[in-house]
């Protein structure tokens, strides 16, 4: 292996992020090495063996006769798996306590199941129901596992920096409701999750920095999936974590083999494996005895041929495999460093073998790699088990037991209680009188919410640096940026825009990463079940931009989540940027995402009634986030108000809430006349009004249709379609649109509008089996003034015209 960088010591320092570490109460307070040995070996053979059991005795579920079709292999990493077991015996059983929150490797999840099962937090029937339906997750999940209450962490590099993130959240919490118990925020990271660019996004972004309550440990198996990573890449990280302001650590060898390098010719033992090429180390671990000792001693100076003299054959293995990742002691005290430095994170370097305890151990090709029968045999009767007892815990009256017991009861994840129940208010009133954008009005609703009582002290806003361009400036202004400690403001408030940093503040301002936004949104969503505080988190970005950070935004809604995404300016109708400035896949994602609602009204009114509940529904049962996709351009609000007026606000914002609405009746204007169903959402909907009067003149009733929600109302029909497959229904409910289209109208042909992909909103003609002409942004656009543009992508009004004939004919 490569000489590795220097290690820096722990400095004892307190910080604002710290101070003493509290120790999880056990009732030895250091449990003897041999008992800990006890316990990896058995967390090692019940992971090993739920995979293996997945993968060779689960009943094969299959149509009769289609038994080969369905016989695929379940997988589950018995190799990746084992590299973790030292690392994360330590940690729970003699570090962690019951306010820390953990973020297991992905590969690792076996392992971690395992302990909980040791810990008596996970009942014994999940063993054998890894990778099941309603079993375990192939991965940890906070919202479908029976264990995981922390951190998902199946996309990889996303779970390494969700407890940076959450840190941040917590010292956000801390600093406006109250500092909550020392936790720490830990993340177990495979060394190839380091290649993943959004972690060094994270760990360079201002806002992420001097939390000394994060401590990192990379499981260091030098391997990837297919591979064994060259050596040098091992120092450069260290380096990049050190220049980054991290409190680096190494537990590169164990207690055995560093007492070793005090021999004589020790200092040259060291030499020799340091020199080590990756490759060549990793080659060890398939060789025991005298073939181990003339492999390793292969071209060795002859300080190290002495140093070896005196060990015995059978012992050469223990000796030269010594990692520090697999020694408890050694893993105990690094960690134990990290926890004396408080004023930046801290990140250990573990030294493990892919395949540890295994006879796969160190083969590059192990990732996939699964045990034979004769191998786990074998394996459990080393482990001191058989057939009877297997899957038994220690007995409660050992000292397995009594460990095991006291850590489940310090560690054992209570059910969260019910998120309290904010008042958010019906609406809190928009600009109306004048010609609006609804960006424009999304600001102002945010600094009128700030006013609410209640809803104000609650809501959080982050941008990656364009939170003046996405209109928060008045709300910045009014409640500040949050900083860990108050900033000195050398411009001074003289100006438009007031950049005042204070523990105070509710705003954070991020560097310019979608990826970060999205994560700490994600962790500002959970500050209820990881913090025991409600926030209300509202983030903005270049709508164009939500795709950079889309890995993210699946990540925090897998994870549960709860926030509100304002993606501003949208569309084409940006006609002077051009390129990718200009979004169109956006609004399908929207529909399409989990767990989020997107939202593109064309007036200010139903903006602030779709803010509004959204923030309430935040606080629901069903954890559904928001996202508003508005524009920089004016709409002139008459038409909107001019409905409100004449059917109420009851009436309208029930529809508006629930997707859409009818705006223009043209049907009951033109009875008799041939119909055509102009459906149409946000910053064009002026185009599709010119288009309906065009056609009225022609004698073609062109009802406008706004779909407030395209996401509510795709769930609303896909609810009933799935309600009838359920029930084997002839006639399927038609969900919200069936309250907005009259029976007579169902078949009429339909034109969707859109600046967004056309395909976004073309579902519709499959609710009621009506032909459809969808019109929208289907190729990359350029610079250009709005009526050039529109023109273009066929969404100015001649060419809706157009398109409503087409329907018709």
């Amino acid at each position: 292996m490569p000489r590795s960088g220097e290690v820096v010591p722990g400095a004892g320092r307190t910080g604002r992020c710290g101070g003493p570490r509290r120790l999880r109460p056990v009732t030895e307070p250091v449990p003897p090495l041999n008992v800990l040995e006890s316990i990896q070996r058995r967390v090692l053979w019940l992971a090993v063996r739920m995979i293996d059991h997945a993968n060779r005795e689960r009943p094969l579920v299959a149509p009769p006769g289609r038994e080969a079709e369905f016989a695929v292999k379940v997988g589950g990493h018995q190799a990746s798996s084992a590299s973790m077991v030292s690392i994360m015996t330590a940690l729970w059983f003699q570090h962690i306590g019951g306010d820390d929150k953990v973020a297991v490797k992905p590969h690792a999840s076996p392992v971690f199941h395992a302990i909980k099962y040791l810990t008596g937090e996970l009942e014994r029937s999940y063993l054998t129901r890894l990778r099941q339906v309603g079993g375990l997750q192939a991965y940890p999940s906070r919202t479908k596992d029976p264990d995981v209450a922390d951190f998902s962490t199946g996309s990889v590099g996303l779970g390494a920096v969700a407890p940076l993130f959450a840190a941040a959240t917590r010292r956000y919490v801390d600093a406006h409701f109250g500092p909550r118990p020392p936790a720490r925020h830990i993340a177990l990271v495979g060394d190839a999750e380091l290649d993943e660019g959004n972690v060094w996004e994270a760990i360079a972004d201002p806002s992420l920095q001097g939390m000394g309550n994060v401590l990192w440990i990379v499981d260091v198996n030098r391997q990837s999936l297919d591979r064994v990573i060259p050596g040098m890449k091992i120092r450069q990280l260290q380096k990049f974590f050190e220049d980054s302001g991290w409190h680096v650590v190494e537990a590169k060898y164990g207690r055995r083999l560093t007492r070793a390098f005090a021999w004589p010719g020790g200092t040259a033992l060291r030499h020799h494996i340091d020199d080590m090429s990756n490759e060549e180390y990793q080659s060890l671990f398939a060789r025991h005895g005298a073939e181990l000792r003339d492999r390793f001693l292969t071209g060795a100076p002859d300080d190290v041929v002495r140093s070896l003299i005196g060990v015995p054959d059978d012992d050469v293995a223990a000796l030269v495999q010594n990692l520090g990742g697999h020694d408890l002691g050694t893993l105990i005290d690094a960690y134990r460093r990290c926890d004396a430095v408080v004023d930046r994170p801290s990140i250990v370097f573990a030294y493990t073998v892919k395949g540890w305890g295994l006879p796969i151990a160190g083969d590059p090709l192990n990732h996939a790699a699964l045990l034979s029968e004769a191998q786990i045999d074998a394996l459990r009767a080393d482990v001191g088990l058989d057939l009877t007892d297997e899957w038994d815990r220690f007995v409660p009256d050992g000292p397995e037991g009594r460990l095991c017991a006291a850590v489940g009861a310090d560690l054992n994840n209570a059910p969260v209680p019910p998120r309290a129940r904010i008042a958010v208010p019906r609406a809190v009133g928009a600009l109306t009188a004048r010609p609006v954008s609804t960006q424009e009005t999304f600001g102002r609703l945010l600094t009128a919410l700030g006013n609410e009582p209640g809803v104000a002290e609650r809501l959080v806003t982050t941008s990656p640096d364009v939170s003046v361009s996405t209109n928060l400036g008045g709300w910045i202004n009014k409640v500040g940026v949050f900083a860990a400690e108050l900033q000195p403001d050398f411009l001074g408030e003289g100006r438009l825009l007031r950049w005042q940093q204070s523990p105070a503040g509710q705003h954070i301002e991020l560097g310019i990463s979608e990826m970060n936004l999205f994560l700490l949104l994600g962790a500002l969503g959970l500050g209820h079940e990881h913090h025991g505080e409600v926030l209300l988190p509202v983030g903005t970005v270049y709508d164009p931009f939500v795709c950079r950070g889309l890995d993210a935004l699946i990540y925090a809604l897998y994870s549960g989540a709860r926030f509100v995404v304002v993606g501003t300016p949208s569309g084409v109708t940006l006609s002077p940027e051009g390129g990718a400035h200009q979004s169109s896949v956006t609004a399908s994602l929207g529909i399409e995402l989990p767990g989020l609602c997107v939202a593109e009204p064309a007036y200010a009114t139903a903006l602030d009634w779709l803010l509004c509940d959204g923030l309430d529904r935040l606080m629901g049962d069903d954890p559904t986030s928001l996202y508003l996709r508005l524009s920089t351009r004016p709409v002139d609000q008459r038409p909107f108000e001019q409905l409100r007026a004449h059917i109420g606000d009851d009436a309208l914002r029930a529809d508006v809430l629930a997707g859409a609405y009818r705006l223009v009746d043209r049907a009951a204007e033109l009875p008799g006349a041939p119909v055509v169903q102009l459906m149409t959402c946000g910053a064009v909907v002026p185009e599709v009004l010119v288009a309906s009067e065009l056609l009225a003149a022609e004698g073609v009733a062109a009802n406008v249709i706004e779909l407030t929600s395209p996401s509510r109302v795709y769930h609303s029909w896909q609810g009933g379609l799935r309600a009838a497959v359920r029930g084997a229904a002839v006639h399927p409910g038609a969900g919200h649109l069936a309250r907005i289209i009259p029976v007579a109208e169902r078949h009429a042909p339909i034109v969707t509008v859109h600046d967004a992909a056309s395909h976004a909103l073309a579902f519709v003609g499959s609710v009621f089996g009506a032909p459809v002409v969808p019109v929208g942004v289907d190729a990359f656009g350029q610079s250009g003034s709005l009526a050039e543009l529109h023109e273009l992508f066929q969404l100015d009004p001649p060419s809706i015209v157009n398109a409503a004939l087409v329907a018709l004919g």
